[in-house]
């Protein structure tokens, strides 16, 4: 298995970094956009960011391109937008490609490791093809701000379909879970 850890990643202003970069923490990556139905979840992230980040957890944004061509922009057109928008604090990685063949191997770890998500992903699923879209199918990420936990050790402790909203209990319980360890 891929040691989630040390794959290679780059933050939103082109640095190299790692999700190594914050062992001992609790990481809740997140697939985001800026022109989503769910969008405004980056202002219940930036919050949960806030108010745990003192007790150890990291939220981590990985715009993606792959949903309704809903991440238009460029990196540094992201990074305004989130910042003028949300006030986002929390790190921003560059943009990449989260499900399909061309998928970040970031991605390819987390979906491997847990491939279904907690939340109403089914539902969500349904409304989808309502709109004549054809969702992903399982391990794929279905959507926008799906939500991974992951451990101090670099496991995936958790995964969090894109509806689970930033405060919902099931989340919050997971994050406070890892936290406790």
């Amino acid at each position: 298995m891929t040691d989630i850890q040390q794959i290679q990643l780059k933050t939103i202003k082109g640095a190299d970094a790692t999700l190594a970069d914050y062992a001992g923490k609790v990481v809740l990556a997140v697939n985001v956009a800026s022109k989503c139905g769910l969008t405004p979840q980056y202002e219940g992230l930036e919050k949960l960011y806030a108010d745990y980040r003192d007790k150890g957890l990291v939220v981590a944004g990985f715009p993606a391109n792959d949903f309704g061509a809903q991440e238009p922009g460029s990196n540094d057109e992201i990074a305004t937008f989130c910042t003028t928008n949300f006030g986002v604090d929390f790190p921003m990685f560059e943009k990449i490609v989260v499900s399909g063949p061309d998928k970040h191997p970031l991605y390819a770890a987390l979906t491997s490791a847990l491939p279904e998500a907690q939340g109403d992903g089914d539902s969500f699923r349904e409304r989808l093809k309502g709109y004549g879209m054809t969702p992903n199918p399982v391990p794929e990420i279905l959507w926008n701000f799906e939500k991974f936990v992951i451990a101090k050790d670099g496991s995936v402790a958790a995964r969090f379909a894109p509806t689970t909203a930033p405060d919902d209990p099931a989340l919050v319980a997971a994050i406070e879970a890892e936290l406790a360890k």
